[in-house]
């Protein structure tokens, strides 16, 4: 466990000093390469969020199922926990939608 977390923050602290080379132009390059970046960035982090609000939406689904095969009579308490959290789960993949378009 302690490599994992050692590689991990060894990646990220090159990812951090990489990251202002891709905010300058290159001398011969046109400014609007950049530009043409945007969609599939986009469409990844579209994707992305999409599967992650997926994957909470089945577990939380799995779980609400669970408890209320374990306890039938707090049914409409569950019921309401679970409503609750699948909208918010999937407001989260509604903001990145929107942002998405603000961006693209």
């Amino acid at each position: 466990m302690r490599r994992y977390w050692k590689s991990f923050l060894t990646l990220a602290a090159i990812l951090l000093a990489a990251t202002p080379l891709f905010g300058q132009t290159p001398a011969g390059a046109a400014a609007s390469s950049a530009a043409s970046w945007a969609p599939i960035g986009a469409g990844i982090g579209m994707g992305i969020a999409s599967g992650l609000c997926g994957i909470g939406q089945g577990r939380a689904a799995a779980s609400a199922a669970e408890g209320l095969a374990r306890n039938p009579g707090a049914a409409a308490g569950i019921r309401f926990v679970f409503i609750l959290g699948v909208v918010l789960i999937e407001s989260l993949a509604l903001y990145t939608f929107a942002i998405v378009l603000l961006k693209v």
